[in-house]
């Protein structure tokens, strides 16, 4: 008997057309499951090794969110002044040992690069100073602040539970060398953006009285010199919140559903006028 194909051997036995293609895609199948993988693999291995690949990153150790906006850089600021946490022999501590949702804490390590220096600070102040003369929010009598009268230091104001969202600021303070000095007309205290150098907060020495002070007028300008949203009024229910009669209250969004609320008051006796953020 003559020697038979594959396919004749099956057709013998009744596998017609179709069964002989159910066969041969099984076979096919069969053959790529086995030899498929391994030839992938080494497709693959050329185009990745011996190549140089970019991809953006995110490092754990960066300290900065840069997409906050100007609102939310106010609510936190403002959520970490109100809980700033002192350990018991008076130095801040680092923000992982306390327990609290927002810290204000002292950056050790100083500027990053990135933020106003230390030698940078008091020319920055006094370009504040300046910004803030120039739309009437400080009357021109306000003095320029001098290193040497003067002190700074270098604070981190971090939403604990994410600590990506955080600013950086300096505070910049009359000295207590100069507690008996003359105060008229000059900066007690400010918050600085380490980053933009604008004045979140200040209390500071003036000839007015609260009746020369337009509080509204200074709101609006403030908020438009800090690239906030406008500011809508806040009536307190509690009118003793502060230890002056004379201020008035500001809403601004903060992040989220919250709210950054600012105060502009004036301190009868001493002429301090001051803006502050609370939240």
């Amino acid at each position: 008997m003559k020697n038979r194909t594959t396919a004749e051997w099956l057709r013998s036995r009744g596998v017609g057309g179709l069964g002989l293609g159910f066969i041969f895609c099984a076979g096919l199948v069969m053959v790529l499951s086995i030899w498929g993988p391994e030839k992938l693999a080494v497709y693959k291995d050329r185009e990745i090794l011996n190549v140089i690949h970019e991809e953006a990153m995110e490092t754990a150790g960066e300290g900065y969110r840069y997409t906050l906006n100007a609102n939310e850089k106010l609510y936190i600021l403002s959520r970490c002044l109100d809980s700033q946490f002192l350990s018991e022999n008076g130095q801040n501590m680092d923000y992982q040992e306390l327990g609290g949702t927002y810290a204000f804490v002292i950056n050790h390590r100083g500027p990053s690069g990135k933020e106003i220096t230390d030698e940078q600070i008091y020319e920055t102040v006094n370009e504040g100073i300046a910004a803030l003369k120039e739309p009437g929010i400080l009357p021109d009598t306000v003095r320029d602040v001098e290193q040497a009268s003067y002190d700074a230091v270098l604070y981190s104001a971090i939403d604990v539970l994410e600590p990506r969202n955080n600013v950086a600021v300096w505070k910049v303070s009359l000295s207590d060398s100069q507690r008996n000095a003359d105060k008229a007309n000059r900066l007690i205290d400010a918050y600085i953006d380490a980053d933009e150098g604008k004045i979140y907060e200040f209390y500071v020495r003036t000839s007015l009285q609260w009746e020369d002070i337009e509080p509204d007028e200074v709101a609006r300008k403030w908020s438009e010199y800090m690239g906030l949203s406008t500011p809508q009024l806040y009536e307190p229910d509690n009118p003793l919140l502060e230890t002056t009669p004379y201020f008035k209250k500001y809403i601004f969004t903060g992040m989220g559903e919250e709210q950054t609320v600012v105060t502009i008051g004036f301190y009868e006796g001493i002429n301090e006028l001051f803006l502050k953020i609370s939240k």
